[in-house]
């Protein structure tokens, strides 16, 4: 096939998850903001620090309140990691690449942007924001659900899966991240009165709870938590699951060898993380370490398949 229709079907479900991803992340948010008592000093800055985007936010807004964080989450098109920009530029990219996939992807896509597009006004205010995340995942799920059971494991197939787990390992990452927050040595008083109700909405927002305990088989505790998302090998959002995932496909595909050494690497880093012996300091250290090797291995992908003619 040809690169740019890799990079294409690449970016789409690169998009696609980050769309999904930003709408649970604001979604858990809301319900664990709503649930906390006044004083626990969690806010709405942590999601502008989790989805990397502070210093955009602030050179837009002097305040991250509710209104202007979940605006320009979802909806600025100024933030190009906003669910509306995402959504956007997931639509292109399948409209240019409908003949690598059945029709009905496109119409799925399509229709979820014109409801994101159209709905902008519900977001005002908290239920017609809900209403609105929930149905953004709903139609997610729809295109994930329906590409798995319509489309044939081919190359295309195989660049949609890359794409969409190395987007979700970086963005379970950025979610454990949060961790640090809530294990630092220097949390008050309330914030340890209910950081079981915390470590509970991390699970929530990557759909987790019933996973962990059926895995885990004990109380939430932080350590668990972040040992669970981080390197359990059957949940699908975990992060060496995503890294699995993307070597199973990376192995039917041309050129392959070249990227062995670089997932070897990101493999051995994963698993040299010792979440007892490390420090929430060390933690968000590691974390960060993290996702650079996870922007470097999409930039070997670039270079070994996007960069260069593949036909055949």
């Amino acid at each position: 096939m040809l690169s740019r229709s890799a990079e294409r079907l690449y970016w789409m479900a690169r998009y696609l998850e980050r769309t999904e991803n930003t709408a649970r992340l604001i979604s858990a948010t809301m319900h664990l903001i709503y649930d906390l008592p006044y004083g626990v000093e969690l806010g709405w800055r942590n999601l502008l620090n989790i989805c990397g985007v502070e210093e955009a936010f602030y050179q837009r807004f002097k305040n991250p309140s509710e209104q202007n964080t979940t605006r320009f989450l979802l909806a600025d098109m100024s933030n190009p990691g906003s669910l509306l920009a995402s959504l956007a530029a997931a639509r292109e990219n399948i409209r240019t690449s409908r003949e690598l996939m059945p029709d009905e992807a496109w119409q799925q896509v399509n229709e979820m942007y014109l409801y994101a597009h159209n709905n902008l006004d519900s977001l005002s205010n908290r239920r017609g924001r809900a209403v609105y995340l929930q149905e953004i995942m709903a139609g997610c799920q729809r295109f994930t659900g329906f590409m798995a059971g319509a489309m044939s494991r081919s190359d295309s197939a195989r660049f949609i899966c890359i794409g969409r787990n190395l987007e979700r390992a970086d963005m379970t990452s950025r979610i454990m991240d949060f961790g640090t927050v809530l294990l630092a040595e220097n949390r008050s008083t309330k914030m340890r009165e209910y950081e079981t109700i915390l470590w509970l909405n991390v699970l929530k927002s990557l759909s987790a709870v019933l996973m962990y305990r059926k895995h885990v088989r004990n109380r939430i505790k932080g350590t668990d938590v972040l040992n669970y998302l981080l390197k359990n090998p059957d949940f699908p959002r975990s992060v060496l699951h995503c890294l699995d995932e993307i070597v199973h496909c990376i192995k039917h595909l041309p050129n392959a060898a070249e990227l062995n050494p670089h997932l070897e690497q990101v493999e051995l880093h994963l698993l040299a993380i010792d979440i007892q012996q490390t420090s929430p300091e060390q933690l968000h250290e590691v974390l960060d370490g993290l996702q650079t090797q996870f922007d470097g291995l999409h930039r070997q992908i670039a270079a070994t398949w996007f960069l260069k003619n593949l036909e055949g």
